[in-house]
This record gives structure tokens, sequence and C-alpha cells, in this order.
């Protein structure tokens, strides 16, 4: 027969291993979250996933930085938008079966213009580096399917990126089709670092699993400030210094959510986007 001291003691045992269960689990928690910010949040996006996730990056188709992050408004204060009205008009629903054929010339020098809510941002595209994917950006630009697109994410922790380039706005669309990563040695991710400037893709792969690969869609990042990222996400493109000023007016204004990683406070829309051969 149990004494009640035993039964007391026995409870007390139960407690305790539950308590340490919950701190078990709590640091478990806890060091998932950490590798999935230091992973680097994400874009990634592609693929048909809402992005922070353990993969940095996820969409249709994102340690921390050396500098100060950027500050966050908070959700109940949001700075004031700094942006303009978005222009008339609705986003395309288009979508195709596969990659488009390539059409552009690999040996010569494009620009992609993104004429947002928030001022223009002009893009230097790497075509020799990166044929396919600077290809479908001409293609879908062409096709109006970035037009009256909202850049739906921000972050401002960790890494410091504007996505962009779905459809339905929340991480989830793509064109129909995927293109393959390319460029992933490219001499400016030395040190697993995106520069601030790099324009690069999103995408579905999963370093853990090594599942997702050429899973680029529509959806591409736009980084502000140097983030640090494992080579996995196609670069294929610069911002111009404008475009950069740009760029920080958005991330100033903040994201929604006041913990480093929402929608953008700032209305930022892509009231056009244009791929020109220079």
């Amino acid at each position: 027969m149990v004494s009640q001291e035993q039964r007391r003691r026995q409870l007390a045992r139960e407690k305790f291993l539950r308590q340490q269960q919950r701190r078990t689990d709590a640091r478990r928690k806890s060091r998932t979250r950490n590798a999935v910010i230091a992973s680097a949040v994400g874009v990634v996006l592609i693929g048909g996933l809402v992005l922070w996730t353990t993969d940095a990056f996820k969409g249709d188709d994102s340690a921390s930085a050396a500098t100060d992050s950027t500050p966050s408004a908070s959700p109940s204060s949001p700075a004031p938008d700094p942006c303009e009205k978005p222009a008339a008009g609705e986003v395309a629903t288009k979508t195709w079966d596969k990659e488009p054929a390539v059409s552009i010339d690999k040996s010569a020098k494009y620009t992609m213009t993104l004429a947002t809510t928030c001022g223009d941002i002009d893009i230097a595209l790497k075509a020799s580096a990166a044929p396919r994917t600077v290809n479908s950006f001409s293609f879908l630009a062409g096709e109006g399917y970035f037009d009256h697109t909202t850049c739906h994410r921000l972050t401002s922790s960790g890494i410091y990126v504007l996505q962009c380039g779905d459809p339905k706005g929340d991480g989830t669309g793509g064109p129909g089709y995927t293109i393959p990563d390319e460029n992933l040695k490219d001499k400016v991710l030395e040190g697993q670092v995106y520069p601030a400037g790099t324009v690069a893709m999103a995408n579905q792969y999963n370093a853990q699993t090594n599942e997702g690969r050429d899973s680029g869609g529509s959806q591409f990042f736009l980084v502000y400030q140097d983030s640090p990222l494992p080579p996995d996400y196609t670069p294929f493109g610069t911002v111009s210094e404008a475009g950069m000023a740009v760029l920080k007016k958005i991330a100033d204004a903040g994201e929604n959510t006041g913990m480093g990683d929402g929608a953008p406070n700032a209305t930022v829309v892509i009231d056009k986007a244009t791929v020109e051969k220079s």
C-alpha cells in the first residue's frame, strides 16, 4: 500500500518531469526558430507556400547581419505611408504550362525597371550569368504579369529584403512553370552574404532535405542591406543607386507585425514592370 508521503513524492516527481519536458520542448522550438532566422528567412519563396518556414524564401515558384537591423514600426502605430496611390488596373491572372524559350541575347545588357508607387527601381540584369532567369522576367514583364502586383513581404531582422513578384500577394502565386537555379557561384555571394543591391529569386529549396532545387517562378527579393544567406537563391540583378534610395524609404516605414517579418507598411505596388535591352 502506498503511503501518503510516497504518493506526495510521486506526484512531485511527475510534476518535475512535466516541467522538464516543457522546458525541453521550449528549447527545441527556440532552436528551430533561430535556425529559421539564421538560414535566412524564407523568400522563399517559391512554389506555392507562405514564406517564413525552415527555409528563407518560399514562394511560387527567405546569424544576424553585421550592421544594426532596420527599426520596424509597431503594429499599433505604423509609420506614415511614404508611397503614392497605385495606378488603376487589375492584376493579370495568366499562367503558362512551360517556361518560355530563351530569346534574349545573352551577350547584351538588359535593364528591368519597376515603376512602383514608391518610386522607380532600376535593376541591371545579369543576362550572361542567369540567361533563363532574365529571359523569364523579360517574357513575364512583356505580358504585363507584374503590373499592379504588390510587394508582399518586408524583413528587417536577420535578413533585410523586400519580396515581390507574386500576383496573389500572399507568397503562394506563380506563373505556372518553374525555372532552374543559376549563377549560384557568383563572386558577390562569397562569405554566404547577399550584399545590398542584390536581386535574387525566391524558391522552395529546403537545405535540410536537399529538395526543391530549380523551383524558381516569378517571386524575387531585393536586398536593401547586406544579408547572411546561403547561396541557394539565383542572383540575377543589381539595383541602381537611385533604386536603393527607394528601397530604403520602404524599409524605413517598417512592416506590419513589428517583429521583423511581415507586409510592408508602405503601399508598395508595381504599377508597371519593363525589361529593355541596351
